[in-house]
Parts: C-alpha cells; sequence; structure tokens
C-alpha cells in the first residue's frame, strides 16, 4: 500500500533531516532515503527544490514560534507569557535534545539564502520578550539586554547541551534565565 502525502505532512519530516544533515548536507537522494517519497512527489510539492523545502520548513518553524512564544509575549499577561514561554521551550526543543534549525542555519555558509527569515525570527523573539518585560514593570533599557540575554542563552544552552549529550545543562539554564527574568521583572 503507497501512502498519500499532502505538502504538509512532508514538511515536518524535511525539519528534522535539515537538522540532522544540516542544509549542505541534506541531499534529495537522502530526502527520499528518509521519507520514502519519490523526487517526483518532492519537486511536485516543492518545483524550487531543496531551498523551496529549507523555506517551507523556516515558515512552519516560524508559525510555530508565532503562535506559542511571540503573541501571547505581546498579547497575554506579561508574567504568564514569560512562564509559558520557558516551558514552551523547553518541550520545542525537547529539554536540549534538538537543535534550533534557524540558529544552524545561521550559522552555516548557507546563512545569506535565508538572512531575512533567520533574522526575522530571533527579532521578532528578543521584540516580543522585550515588550512582555515592559509590561512586567521592567525598564526598557534593562528589558531589551536581558531579552536579548535570554535569547542568546537558549542558543548557548542548546549547543553546550548538545556538544556534551546533557540535557540537564539545557534544562538548568532555563530554570537559571527564567528565575533572573523573574527577579527583574518584580
Amino acid at each position: 500500500m503507497k501512502t498519500v502525502y499532502e505538502r504538509g505532512d512532508v514538511v515536518p519530516l524535511l525539519a528534522e533531516i535539515f537538522r540532522e544533515f544540516g542544509y549542505e548536507g541534506t541531499s534529495l537522494s537522502r530526502i527520499t532515503e528518509r521519507t520514502g517519497i519519490g523526487k517526483g512527489s518532492l519537486y511536485h510539492f516543492f518545483p524550487g527544490g531543496k531551498e523551496e523545502m529549507a523555506s517551507a520548513v523556516i515558515a512552519e518553524i516560524d508559525g510555530w514560534f508565532e503562535q506559542a512564544i511571540y503573541r501571547p509575549l505581546r498579547n497575554d499577561d506579561a508574567r504568564q507569557a514569560i512562564a509559558a514561554m520557558w516551558v514552551n521551550v523547553n518541550d520545542y526543543f525537547r529539554s536540549g535534545g534538538r537543535i534550533c534549525l534557524v540558529g544552524a542555519l545561521a550559522l552555516d555558509e548557507t546563512r545569506a539564502r535565508f538572512s531575512v527569515a533567520i533574522g526575522d525570527y530571533f527579532i521578532r523573539w528578543i521584540d516580543a520578550l522585550r515588550a512582555a518585560l515592559v509590561r512586567a514593570g521592567c525598564p526598557e533599557e534593562e528589558a531589551r539586554a536581558l531579552a536579548e540575554e535570554s535569547v542568546a542563552g537558549v542558543q548557548g544552552a542548546l549547543v553546550l547541551s548538545r556538544a556534551l549529550d546533557d540535557k540537564a545543562v539545557f534544562i538548568r539554564s532555563l530554570q537559571t534565565l527564567a528565575k533572573r527574568l523573574d527577579a527583574t521583572a518584580r
């Protein structure tokens, strides 16, 4: 029996392949091998090839972060949204077991292809967190610095956790960052 896929079914599969092999290491052959989807079907869904696939993956990641992180930080109760951000970030990155694909692409030689989307991802996260911190009573300048430090801290914790193969590093880092923001926003 042949499995019939929709484009939306394929994007999460592609995300995990890009996470595992990076943009340059992800070939169409590797994608077909890992997904069981033929090249013809892949080109049907993504006529622009691998670059369109990566763009679709970035868009899906962005959509998740918009819904689960940015929008609540911008609109919901500030303290609750910040607390939820830490839970959602931990869940999304599987307690440090899953790399940040957007961050990995920012470091990759292919960065220029996706620079607008990459920059937007980080800018929107920092701005949304800054806005929540300001609403929670933190002075603007301090809120911006804390937001940048927090997003950088998440990225650094992901790298360190993966490098040491120790998810506890990621979890501890998130707890430390959360405590720092909570103490500052009071």
